[in-house]
């Protein structure tokens, strides 16, 4: 065995203790090797084929930590066709959630994601792959047929306009 030391911040350590309690634990050692098996078993059944997906990143990170916002925005910024849309939430004076829906390729949105998390001053972070879209033309699919948005509206408006005038 090796021994490795880490800094953890308060809040996480505290969240370790309290897991440590509620499972039993002897010592942090067990339950930070018992974390990391966790962690590392889930990041093994990561998406890292090239299929189309949709995803959600979420994330909270510290907006005072010195230059993040800069380094996010210049990623984002990098990776313009993975990011569709960002919601951006104020929690308290320092910490910002942020979600994020990505569209990709599988391995591009994780890696994009990994990255995205990794990044120092983001606390806690989480991507959420969404099953259901496989499309590569980029329509929905709905009862095998190609989810036409255009065609759909003009169709919905032609019902309405014959359903106004049967009624006169």
């Amino acid at each position: 065995m090796q021994r490795v030391t880490i800094t953890i911040d308060d809040d996480l350590l505290a969240e370790v203790d309290g897991f440590m309690a509620a499972r039993g634990y002897a010592n942090r050692s067990e339950a930070i090797r018992d974390l990391a098996r966790s962690g590392l078993q889930r990041a093994a059944r990561e998406p890292t084929d090239l299929r189309p997906c949709v995803a959600a990143l979420l994330y909270i990170y510290d907006h005072e930590k010195r230059e993040l916002a800069q380094r996010l925005t210049r990623d984002y910024h990098e990776h313009h066709d993975l990011a569709q849309a960002t919601l951006h939430v104020h929690l308290d004076h320092q910490s910002c959630l942020e979600v994020t829906v990505l569209k990709g390729r599988n391995a591009e949105v994780q890696h994009f994601a990994d990255h995205v998390i990794a990044e120092r001053g983001v606390r806690h972070g989480h991507v959420v792959f969404l099953p259901g879209f496989a499309n590569p033309h980029g329509h929905s699919q709905r009862n095998g047929r190609s989810g036409d948005h255009a065609r759909t509206r003009s169709r919905n408006r032609k019902s309405y306009a014959l359903s106004k005038t049967s009624k006169r």
